[in-house]
């Protein structure tokens, strides 16, 4: 009987918790959606890239909301069970609060697998292969990002001004190609069209106007009545290189080993990369990242003993909202904690045990609490 009672709560937790993660998600998807229209309005990349890119973020938005929502589903089912007298249900069957709460804890830490496993493995796939969809695009929408009376660099090593625009015909063009440290060229033209072909701008033809090319001090000007700009062998200026974030776990891991063994051999190491993305001048990143995908889940368990605070209390004592509240905000608290734990955690490498043990100290103060409050008690 205990099984199917404890069956059915887990199933309620469930049920909630999947219906309220898929809206909120759904809902920060689509306003972080909107604010990429960027990638196509100024960064020139294509509907694909930028549909692409914005699905592989999901992942990372559920990952962020899990355990606020956790925290609801938990708070929501069991105060829903106590105001229509389902917790009696619990009592009357000889289930004490200790065990109940130790129950909670179990379905506490199936959550922080899945925590875990998104964390550790998921986020940070989807957000690599979101960022490879830039890596292979060329700038699909040139045209969208071309504005008049406005210098547009958004392309690399490519800068445009366009005095006037009538759709794709361009009037009094100034175009500055930097190509290499030394060496420039600035073209000025008095008009000029972008050919389109295959959804794809291929190239500018330009009209009557002069190449002035710069080598170090040196300059030469061309005349030119007809000229083709080619298009295909300028990229963007949006990040492609791998983010920390976007790290897999294993090439983190390896990257703090690396980072910590040079610290502790050479304390006077300012500048080491010892692969790409992995740079010591980016160690505090590289901790962060380290126990925003280790530690942070560990603080799903706090918060469903936590949630757990619930049961003692009353629906017939006066003040029962107010506790209910206050234990609310108390959960609100342990979530800001963990996220200031991540804030703060670029301080210093070799203290990150520490950040371990603030999560263990807060489960051993409200376990201890529980536990001395309703080992005798059962309703």
């Amino acid at each position: 009987m205990k099984k199917l009672i404890f069956k059915k709560f887990t199933k309620d937790i469930s049920l909630f918790f999947f219906i309220l993660i898929i809206s909120i998600a759904t809902i920060v998807w689509i306003i972080q959606a909107v604010n990429y229209l960027d990638l196509i309005s100024e960064d020139g990349h294509g509907l694909k890239v930028y549909f692409a890119y914005t699905l592989f973020s999901l992942p990372k938005i559920i990952s962020k909301i899990l355990p606020f929502v956790y925290m609801i589903s938990l708070f929501y089912v069991i105060i829903n069970y106590e105001l229509n007298n389902e917790l009696i249900i619990f009592w009357i069957n000889g289930i004490t609060k200790l065990n109940f709460v130790n129950v909670l804890l179990k379905i506490s830490f199936l959550y922080f697998i899945l925590q875990i496993v998104l964390t550790t493995i998921i986020v940070p796939y989807t957000l690599d292969k979101g960022r490879s969809y830039f890596r292979d695009s060329d700038i699909d929408l040139f045209t969208s990002i071309i504005k008049e009376k406005k210098f547009i660099d958004t392309v690399e090593d490519l800068t445009i001004f366009v005095e006037k625009r009538n759709q794709n015909s361009l009037q009094k063009i100034i175009i500055k190609e930097r190509i290499s440290d030394t060496q420039s060229k600035i073209i000025l033209a008095k008009s000029g069209v972008i050919i389109t072909e295959d959804d794809k701008t291929d190239r500018i033809v330009l009209n009557n106007g002069k190449i002035i090319n710069t080598e170090k001090d040196n300059q030469n000007i061309i005349d030119f009545s007809s000229f083709n700009l080619n298009l295909s062998k300028f990229t963007t200026n949006t990040i492609t290189h791998p983010k920390t974030q976007e790290m897999n776990t294993p090439n983190l891991l390896k990257c703090l080993k690396l980072i910590t063994n040079h610290k502790l051999v050479n304390e006077n190491i300012i500048d080491k990369q010892f692969f790409i993305g992995c740079n010591y001048q980016i160690s505090g990143p590289i901790i962060e990242e380290f126990l925003k995908r280790f530690l942070a889940p560990i603080f799903i368990i706090l918060i469903g003993l936590a949630s757990s605070l619930v049961i003692t209390s009353s629906k017939n004592q006066d003040n029962y909202k107010l506790q209910n509240i206050l234990k609310f905000i108390f959960g609100i608290i342990i979530i800001i904690s963990s996220e200031m734990v991540m804030t703060h955690s670029g301080i210093s490498i070799l203290n990150i045990k520490f950040y371990f043990l603030i999560p263990l100290l807060f489960f051993l103060i409200i376990y201890s609490y529980v536990y001395f409050n309703l080992r005798t008690f059962k309703g």
